[in-house]
Order: C-alpha cells, then structure tokens, then sequence
C-alpha cells in the first residue's frame, strides 16, 4: 500500500508527520497547480466544486508516481464534503484508476470500524506509537498554524517588502524534504526565529480584514490566489480563523473523544444562523460577527461556486455587514476564475477600506479639535 491525500494549503506538512511517525509509505503530489486542475475538471462533474476537481487531478499526479490508494477525512451534512469518499472512488474507477480510498472519520459503525481503518493504515495496531503519532500531529498542525499567523502578522509590518514571503517558501519546500515530527518542529521554529528577526516598521497600524468562508478555499493559496499574501504585501494584517489543526483537533479528535470544543462562533452566529446547516457556514457568520466585535476593518468572504453552505451565509451576510458596520467583500471561485479580474476586486475593497478608516479618523479629530 502506498498513500496519498490531497492538497490543502499546509494539510500535507500535518498528512506527512502522521504518516511518517506511523512508518507509512506516501507519495506527496505535486504542489497545487493549473495540471491538477485541468485534470480534475476533465474527469469531475461540471458543476462540482472546486476543491473536488483539484483533489481528483492531486489523486491522479500521484497514482502516477506510484500511489494505489488516498487518505481523506470525512465531513457531515449537507455540504458535498461528506460524500467525496464515495465520489472519488466513483470517478477515479470510471477514468481508468484503480485507488483504494482510506477515510479518517468517526464512522457510523462506531469505534471498531474507526480502529480497523487505522490499523489498515499503520499495517497493525500498536496502542501506543499511534496515539504518540497523533499527539505529535495534533502539536505540528498547531505549530504550522501558528507560523502561518506570524507571517499575517510580520508582512504588513515589513520593511523590506518580499521578507516574509521569502522565508516562508523555504520553510515550505524544506518542510517536503523534512521527515518525522521532532526534525519538523526544529525547522519550525527555526523559521518562526527568522520570521521574528524580519525588520518591521513597529510605529505602522495596518489595516486588519478577516477571512471567512469554506475551509479549502480560504486555506489554500492555488485556489485563492494566495488572497492573505496579496493583502499583506498591500499593508493588510490578515487573520484567518478557520485552520487546519482546528479542523484536526476539534473535529477529529476532541470529537472523537467526546471534549467539549470551541463554541464562540456558534454562540455568535446564532442570532442569524441557530443550526449547523453543513460545511462552514456558522464559523462564516459567527467569525465574521466576532471579527467586527474585534474592531476589524473588513471582511473577506471566499468559497467555491455551487457550495450550498457558503451561499447560505452570503445571503445573511449583508444583515450582518448592516447590524455591525463592517463592509464584506464575496469572492465566488471555479476554474474559470480569472486572477486578475479577481485583483481588481480586492484592490477597490482594500481602497474602499482606507477611504472609510480616513474618514473616521478625520472625523475623530475633529471632534477632539473642539470644532
């Protein structure tokens, strides 16, 4: 048996650290490009969303590196998320690819069925070294996280534009090359030392825009058009609640164990949205409502074409965007989508936003002038 998993964003920096601590052979595919993407809407459904196209053209690149079978999580609800399993098998046996799929999720035969999947993966079931390889995931998706949110923070400030950006790439291409959890979390926090030795402009108050919406296309730069080093480079802190090990830590394991989980979006949301309607669209309204009690400037939302839950959410936004006074910019994505069209967008929003933050402080002044 030989694994791979799809792209999303940094999911395979955490995909790698379980597998290698598991002893499991992986194949990673090729980073997100316009070739997984072309592949994925050859053999996918028309009107399939994004992230199931590109994750059909990942399968693919690597089966043709030698991979037989993927390893998904599971999702819930109404969102198509819960059903990729399944369409991904249908769609790689109709296209001529033979692939096992391997999903991680609390299955509807309860914890036996969940220990026999895991024990397929790590070719037995050794009690200890797996909850020590998922203890060490569970760190590494936390710590990349927190990188990722150092660099939002250091690139708006940056004095020598492209820092940021520069280091970061390293620590992405190294972490492909970097195997085990304990030689990862070296490298991290080496790059998280060169990320705080960036010279920054500590007098300069960057405007701040949330990013909300669908969990692959707010994480994944391919598919976003790397939106979060965009408005950083435009003098934007970002902040992206969100993330990979939220997904890892709350989803899969506190859910697996029955803990109690972070509950701040649903309790914020539920003035306007009061259920789980799949996907992400309660963390798209409760972050948005918590990112304005937060005094941010904006807010971002990105999600996929035809996504269900996020075109719910877009359709309460507005009220929202009138009940707290924070302008809300939706960005729909496919693989028509055009990048520059797309810049546009954000450059007239971040405009619209410094306009407004200039009028409120002229206006502030004023009334501190005495006038």
């Amino acid at each position: 048996m030989k694994l791979t998993f799809p792209h999303m964003g940094n999911t395979y920096i955490t995909a790698k650290t379980l597998l290698d601590d598991l002893d499991v052979d992986y194949i990673i595919p090729p980073f997100n490009n316009k070739k997984a993407l072309e592949i994925g809407t050859k053999y996918a459904p028309e009107l399939a969303c994004l992230p199931l196209k590109i994750n059909i053209g990942n399968y693919i690149q690597a089966y043709e590196k030698g991979a037989d079978t993927v390893l998904i999580t599971g999702g819930c609800g109404p969102c198509r998320f819960g059903y990729y399993c399944e369409m991904h098998r249908a769609i790689l046996k109709d296209a001529g690819y033979e692939m096992d799929i391997l999903t991680l999720e609390m299955p509807n035969q309860g914890v036996k069925e969940l220990y026999r999947r895991v024990k397929k993966l790590a070719g037995g079931f050794n009690a200890y070294k797996i909850i020590k390889a998922l203890k060490n995931t569970a760190q590494i998706s936390k710590s990349v996280d927190e990188l990722e949110r150092l660099t939002f923070q250091v690139r708006p400030r940056e004095i020598k534009k492209g820092s940021t950006d520069k280091i970061y790439k390293i620590f992405l291409n190294k972490a492909l090359k970097t195997n085990g959890s304990e030689a990862l979390k070296k490298l991290i926090k080496a790059t998280e030392d060169e990320l705080r030795e960036v010279e920054v402009d500590r007098n300069f108050k960057p405007l701040k825009v949330g990013i909300v919406g669908e969990i692959y296309t707010t994480i994944d730069p391919f598919s976003n058009f790397n939106i979060q080093s965009k408005l950083g480079n435009m003098g934007i802190e970002v902040n992206r609640r969100v993330t990979i090990s939220e997904w890892v830590i709350d989803h899969i394991i506190k859910n697996a164990l029955h803990l109690p989980r972070d509950r701040s979006h649903i309790e914020a949301a539920k003035p306007y949205l009061g259920t789980m309607i799949g996907g992400h669209a309660q963390e798209t309204i409760g972050n948005t409502i918590l990112h304005a009690k937060e005094g941010y400037d904006g807010i971002v939302q990105v999600y996929p074409l035809t996504c269900m839950p996020e075109i719910v959410a877009e359709s309460i936004l507005p009220t929202i965007e009138k009940d707290f006074d924070i302008p809300i910019l939706t960005l729909i994505i496919d693989e028509m989508t055009g990048e520059a069209g797309y810049v546009t967008r954000i450059e007239a929003f971040v405009d619209l936003l410094r306009k407004r933050k200039e009028r409120t402080e002229h206006g502030r002044d004023w009334l501190l002038s005495g006038n």
